[in-house]
């Protein structure tokens, strides 16, 4: 057995380190591996499942707690835990038992950390999609014509959001006020100068973040 947890142990805890790297670098295509929008999707239909459905809606929902990321959760904290009790001379059972009990909370707690982060980007990129004809305030220049981008502060549901900006007309030096032409990306506006009178150098402050 000591074996078998090693490998779990080696082989979850080095997948794991590369998802990391990559996460942190970029470039990893979580979106591919992980079906949280499935498990939400579930989750918020569940109510309108007739009683004959329930077995196939909880069939669903641990199909999606299943992903890449939570098996491999699951099994670097199986084979280290196992690792673990087997060194310090717990009887096999009692230790295979731990091991697969801390397998499933690993599992669990990936796939609640996951949706988790997915819910927080869906409710940002909603708060961007309000911003069309919100006004604000640019606080790094925005060059002219598309040539470039800059920043801008706007408050959006009382908070203040600082958003890449990118303007179709003549360049917007800090302080200038803007209103939200058109939404395009996540955290990306088309601007448009707005007639008021400039901004203080006290509104052109950084956003909190």
């Amino acid at each position: 057995m000591t074996i078998f947890y090693s490998v779990c142990a080696v082989l979850g805890c080095t997948v794991l380190a590369c998802q990391f790297v990559l996460t942190v670098t970029g470039l990893s295509g979580t979106d591919d591996l992980e079906s949280g929008h499935d498990v939400g999707h579930d989750l918020d239909h569940a109510g309108d499942e007739a009683p004959g459905d329930v077995h196939d809606h909880h069939t669903n929902w641990f199909f999606g707690v299943v992903s890449f990321r939570t098996v491999t959760a699951a099994s670097a904290f199986f084979g280290l835990t196992g690792l673990a009790l087997h060194s310090s001379g717990v009887a096999p059972w009692p230790t295979l038992a731990a091991a697969a009990g801390a397998g499933v909370a690993a599992m669990y707690f990936v796939h609640w950390m996951m949706r988790s982060m997915s819910l927080l980007r869906a409710e940002g990129t909603t708060r961007v999609r309000e911003a069309i004809g919100v006004q604000g305030v640019v606080y790094v220049r925005i060059p002219a014509r598309n040539s470039g981008s800059g920043k801008v502060h706007l408050t959006l549901q009382g908070r203040t959001v600082e958003l890449t900006a990118a303007t179709d007309g003549d360049s917007l030096p800090t302080g200038t006020r803007i209103v939200v032409t058109r939404v395009v990306g996540d955290d990306a506006v088309l601007v448009a100068a707005d007639p008021a009178t400039p901004v203080t150098a006290h509104e052109a402050q950084p956003a909190v973040r």
